[in-house]
């Protein structure tokens, strides 16, 4: 007894270390079966669907593409030694190039070879090995001379493919031309009997051709649709240029499907043109199509077994288990049937009692349509209000606009009473307005006559384009330095003068003031854009930096110049806005100013004679004035009294009288 539990025990361990090792030895093995078995599959267990190898152009069932009709497609010639044999001694075929080159590379094996016989053989390389005995035999009959044999290698040729030479331009046109023509827009529909319409629609995959569609969503569907195994899969394209057709239309048995892989992303065979992918929840499977893999066994592959090992039972739910499973599947079933029993009794329910539900919808419809009716109304009464508001404003409006209107009418009224009235005198108006006019043309040309004759402007005997302004040289802009600085900026104080008092008479404001104060003027920018690196914080400050010298000491020369430049500015503005006349060279100042003065001063007819002004002192008559002094004797010869200047006629220039004074006085 005690030998006979002892080995009892040791047939116990030696078994449970052979299921220990068997156990780790499935584990380690990859899981290359299927959990749900072919009767178990429901349409529950779908979780998505997927389409590979979209074909819009239909093909031949009869063959497929890249099949022949011949012997391969019977069943029974599927695997037999004499097939397995020649496939496994078959060669791949090179592709058919052309004859034009077909230039050996025998050539350049001989040369090679020619290259190793001469080389020397190393003495590490000698170890005694019979394949370096033969090398080096190989390589003493090319030095002895003896011939060799030719190398047969394949010779070399051109490629004859249609497009080998394209352009990649042409290359991509031509792989985007096949890509269009397999894109398509994609949808699925499943259908089950008994049903006319579909259980399930898909959404539209755009331009795809590998369409994977979301995951198929059951809620909507009892469990008398998702326990069947049976359905109808209809793929539904559209690639643009037709409507919308279907693709594919399939007949399925779950039980039939063929099993190809635990996910999409581990598959290892090609697929057919439109596969159909069906993902469950141990794997991915696929509708058997016209190939080989249709002869395939449906069935999931059996795990081989060790000739070692015996058969043994595996372990599954225990019998209580299933009955708690078949319970609680019993009592879902009645909760179902319940849910929809209270549904069908609610639904009877509001139908007995529709025409008193249509009622109440009516009567809050009818109440809804009061209220907006209530709304619109007080909308309205608002809007009155304001349009009436309105009309009276635009009456008031009205009334101010027609009193206008009526003053005015009576002023224009007057207005043309005093034009009829007025109307005979317009021709002795326009007669004394060209008088006036031509009077104040002869007094400014008599003013500038006498500025001409105070600020004398004289030619340098022997030098052109050189003058004096009363007795002081000013060169032209360019040789400035050539005088004195205090008499180049006495005689721009003069020009600054002049153009002063001519700006006054002519009635032209200077685009560029002058500020007149003897040898120490300057003159004013106002329309040029500074560009200086301070900002101006005042008014004062900017037209200090704007206000440029007329002289050369202690100021910087730019500014000099620039001020310069400013004066020969003016006098041209002045001869082109007033007398248009274009100025020759800008730098030439004193003769552009005598030009100036010139063309002021021409006329028709004689210049006036200058009017007594309202200085007592200048009315006196020559016996008041101090017996025995010159000063009285230059005065009362002058023609500034009222007995001299006063007499109508008197055509004689101030100059003239500044002659005759001098003359008496010498």
């Amino acid at each position: 007894m005690a030998q006979q539990n002892a080995s009892n025990a040791i047939l116990s361990s030696s078994r449970a270390e052979h299921h220990a090792s068997s156990t780790a030895a499935a584990a380690q093995q990859p899981r290359t079966w299927t959990w749900l078995l072919p009767t178990n599959r429901k349409l529950r267990n779908i979780e998505f669907i997927a389409l590979r190898n979209l074909s819009i152009t239909s093909s031949s069932p009869a063959r497929k593409r890249g099949k022949t009709i011949d012997d391969e497609a019977l069943p029974q010639s599927l695997k037999s030694p004499a097939k397995l044999v020649s496939l496994r001694e078959q060669r791949a075929l090179g592709h058919s190039r052309s004859s034009t080159d077909l230039r050996a590379v025998v050539e350049d094996a001989v040369i090679d070879s020619d290259k190793l016989s001469v080389a020397p053989l190393r003495p590490e390389e000698d170890n005694g090995s019979p394949g370096s005995k033969k090398e080096h035999g190989r390589s003493k009959s090319a030095l002895t001379g003896s011939p060799t044999r030719p190398l047969h290698l394949k010779p070399r040729r051109r490629s004859t493919i249609e497009w080998h030479n394209a352009t990649p331009q042409r290359r991509q046109e031509r792989l985007e031309d096949a890509i269009k023509e397999r894109m398509a827009d994609v949808f699925f529909t499943l259908h089950v009997r008994n049903a006319e319409e579909p259980v399930y629609v898909s959404e539209t995959v755009q331009q795809t051709m590998n369409p994977t569609f979301r995951r198929v969503d059951w809620s909507a569907c009892g469990p008398d649709i998702t326990r069947l195994d049976q359905m109808t899969l209809r793929i539904w394209a559209n690639d643009g240029r037709k409507a919308w057709r279907q693709l594919l239309h399939l007949n399925m048995d779950m039980s039939a499907l063929l099993y190809i892989g635990r996910s999409l992303d581990t598959l290892d065979r090609g697929l057919p043109e439109s596969a159909v992918l069906i993902q469950l929840g141990d794997g991915v499977y696929t509708v058997p199509s016209g190939s080989l893999e249709d002869f395939m066994p449906h069935r999931p592959p059996v795990m081989r077994q060790s000739p070692t090992t015996h058969s043994r039972t595996l372990p599954t739910s225990s019998f209580d288990a299933l009955l708690r499973l078949s319970k609680l599947d019993d009592s879902i079933q009645d909760a179902l049937a319940t849910r929809n029993h209270f549904y069908n009794e609610l639904q009877r329910m509001l139908e007995s009692n529709q025409a008193a539900l249509n009622e109440r919808e009516q009567v809050q419809e009818a109440e809804d349509r009061v209220k907006t009716i209530n709304f619109a109304k007080r909308t309205v009464e608002k809007q009155l209000e304001k349009a009436r508001k309105q009309q009276g404003e635009r009456r008031a409006s009205l009334n101010a606009r027609r009193k206008l209107i009526a003053a005015d009418l009576s002023s224009r009224k007057e207005s043309s009473a005093k034009v009829k009235h007025i109307r005979d005198e317009f021709p002795n108006m326009r007669e004394e307005h060209e008088i006036k006019k031509k009077a104040i043309t002869n007094q400014r040309r008599r003013v500038c006559e006498e500025l001409q004759q105070c600020y004398s402007i004289q030619q340098l005997p022997g030098k052109m384009l050189s003058f004096t302004m009363c007795g002081l040289h000013l060169p032209n802009a360019e040789d400035l330095d050539s005088e004195p600085p205090e008499t180049v900026a006495a005689a721009f104080g003069y020009i600054a003068q002049i153009l002063q008092l001519l700006s006054f008479y002519l009635q032209r404001p200077l685009t560029y003031p002058v500020n007149p104060t003897g040898s120490t003027s300057s003159i004013f920018d106002g329309v040029s854009i500074l560009n200086t690196n301070k900002t101006l914080s005042s008014e004062s400050a900017e037209r200090t930096v704007r206000t440029y010298p007329l002289f050369s000491k202690g100021v910087p020369r730019f500014r000099y110049e620039y001020a310069v430049f400013l004066l020969n500015q003016d006098i041209r503005i002045l001869l082109e806005s007033e007398f248009s006349l274009r100025v020759l060279d800008i730098r030439q100042t004193l003769p552009n100013l005598k030009y100036l003065l010139y063309v002021a001063t021409a006329g028709e007819g004689d210049l006036p004679s200058r009017k007594a002004g309202g200085i007592r002192g200048l009315m006196r008559a020559p016996m008041m004035s101090r017996d025995g002094s010159a000063d009285s004797t230059s005065s009362g010869l002058s023609g500034l009294t009222l007995a001299s200047n006063g007499k109508l006629g008197s055509n004689r220039s101030a100059a003239d009288r500044l002659r005759e004074i001098s003359g008496k006085a010498g």
